[in-house]
């Protein structure tokens, strides 16, 4: 081989190389950088509802920050929740990219009867987001302070007459007979009025059929933010960062916190790997910008718990308002 040969190989030899360096280089990132494996949301309930923004906020978060390369989404109404449940049970095999939206009233709707699936027919993955219960009174309302609402209900329950968004035994109803129990009154006694809706329930208030509005703390905050109510109490462990004004019943003397979580189930069946490997993502969604941009935009408190801690919430929730439903008579 001649001089001019071997440099020409040299030559070939070395581009050769490089290629196969950067090509290497390429597959090694571009994975990291266009994210793992497309997620599916199944979504209990319709468009625009507290499981359809929270799913859709998580996805847009996740694929905005590449954590994910994709997502896509399934509304997929009725039964109260059952059919979607129905559905991730009976496909398990063809859902191992999907994470189901739920939230606190899969427990209590179980615990009613209401459809006979539960959380343990599922695989949880993790909580994501919290809404707490507040109590809404009017603007110019003699109520300042939740025992003074307390003391005029143990005079006559009927001098309280609670508004709530949601059906005799729902969660506005369970969450108000919960925080009238936990101050020593006789919450078998509570006037709950249901409305079909939170902006109907928020009328009642307004119109004096009610005394008194249960409902999420996110919802009762856009509510007090136009000037006609005030918020009397919630039911976070503290006062939060972004409502620093509103106290909590705890810091009034009643002793409870009451979260209603929204979290991510998988389908029965699910490995432990791939569990694993969700809650990775949603752990590393938690410290990116683009979810706090998001959570902070939509008015949601973190709350992020996953694996076992997750299983033994549920099941502490659950025993919780098992007592609760038993003494109101709701099942």
């Amino acid at each position: 081989m001649n001089l001019l040969n071997i440099k020409l190989f040299r030559t070939q030899y070395t581009k050769t190389s490089l290629r196969i360096l950067f090509y290497c280089v390429f597959c090694s990132v571009v994975p990291a950088a266009l994210g793992s494996d497309r997620l599916h949301f199944l979504i209990p309930g319709g468009a625009g509802g507290g499981w359809d923004t929270t799913a859709r906020g998580v996805g847009e978060a996740l694929t905005r920050s590449g954590i994910v390369a994709g997502a896509s989404y399934e509304n997929r109404s009725g039964g109260d929740g059952s059919k979607a449940i129905a559905y991730m049970i009976e496909t398990a095999d063809r859902q191992k990219n999907t994470l189901m939206i739920s939230s606190t009233p899969i427990i209590l709707k179980s615990l009613k009867n209401i459809f006979p699936q539960s959380y343990k027919d599922l695989t949880p993955v993790a909580a994501v987001v919290a809404d707490y219960g507040a109590f809404v009174v009017k603007a110019d309302s003699k109520y300042q302070k939740w025992q003074q609402m307390i003391a005029d209900y143990q005079l006559d329950p009927r001098n309280v007459r609670v508004a709530g968004g949601s059906v005799i035994g729902g969660m506005d109803h369970v969450v108000a007979a919960m925080a009238l129990s936990k101050s020593g009154t006789d919450a078998k006694a509570l006037r709950y009025i249901p409305y079909n809706a939170g902006a109907k329930a928020m009328v009642g208030l307004l119109s004096n059929e009610t005394q008194l509005l249960s409902t999420g703390l996110s919802e009762a905050i856009a509510l007090a933010e136009q000037g006609e109510v005030r918020i009397l109490a919630m039911t976070a462990p503290a006062r939060l960062s972004h409502a620093p004004s509103i106290p909590t019943l705890q810091e009034q003397n009643i002793d409870l916190v009451f979260t209603n979580w929204r979290g991510f189930f998988g389908a029965p069946g699910m490995s432990e790997e791939k569990v694993s490997s969700l809650q990775d993502s949603l752990g590393e969604m938690y410290e990116s910008k683009e979810w706090e941009e998001i959570r902070t935009q939509r008015g949601w408190s973190n709350l992020f718990i996953r694996g076992k801690e997750f299983t033994e919430f549920l099941q502490a929730q659950e025993s919780e308002m098992a007592i609760l439903v038993d003494d109101l008579g709701l099942r």
